[in-house]
C-alpha cells in the first residue's frame, strides 16, 4: 500500500510540474485579433508577442507588441507589458487563455477596464496584395521596438 501511495505521490508531483510547460506551449502560436486584419505570433520562451501581419499598418510587421511576458501562478494567465494603440505606449496587461481557445489581453487604465480578444490561428495567411508568399508557410519576423 505505502508503495502504491509513493508512486501516486511521484505521478501527481510531475503532473503538477508538467503544467507551466503545457501552458506556454498553449500560449505559443499564431493569433488573429477579434476584428482586425493583424496577427501576432506569441512566443513565450522569449516573453514577447510581435506581430507578423497587417494589413491596416504594414509598417508595423515586426512591432512588439508584447514584452515581458511572465506566467502567473494561475493556470492559463500571463501578465505583460502590452502596446495600447490608441494611448501610444505600454501598458501593464493581463493575458488569459479561455477554453473555448482565445486568448485575451485586458488593460485596466484609471478605472476604465479594455479587453481585446484573439483566436488562434494555425498559420498566417498571405496578405492579399502579396504575391510573393503564396503558398509560403509563415516565417519568423525579426522584432523591433518603435
Amino acid at each position: 500500500m505505502a508503495r502504491l501511495s509513493l508512486k501516486l505521490l511521484l505521478l501527481m508531483l510531475s503532473a503538477m510540474g508538467a503544467s507551466p510547460g503545457n501552458a506556454v506551449d498553449e500560449l505559443a502560436g499564431y493569433w488573429q485579433h477579434e476584428s482586425d486584419p493583424v496577427w501576432i505570433e506569441m512566443q513565450p520562451e522569449s516573453g514577447q508577442g510581435v506581430i507578423v501581419r497587417n494589413d491596416n499598418r504594414p509598417d508595423r510587421l515586426g512591432f512588439l507588441v508584447v514584452t515581458d511576458l511572465e506566467a502567473s501562478d494561475e493556470p492559463n494567465e500571463w501578465s505583460a507589458q502590452v502596446f495600447a494603440a490608441r494611448l501610444g505606449e505600454y501598458r501593464k496587461a493581463g493575458i488569459t487563455l479561455s477554453a473555448d481557445g482565445r486568448m485575451v489581453f485586458t488593460v485596466k487604465v484609471g478605472f476604465m477596464r479594455r479587453s481585446v480578444e484573439w483566436r488562434r490561428v494555425p498559420e498566417v495567411p498571405p496578405a492579399p496584395n502579396d504575391k510573393s508568399t503564396l503558398g509560403l508557410p509563415a516565417i519568423k519576423i525579426e522584432t523591433r521596438h518603435e
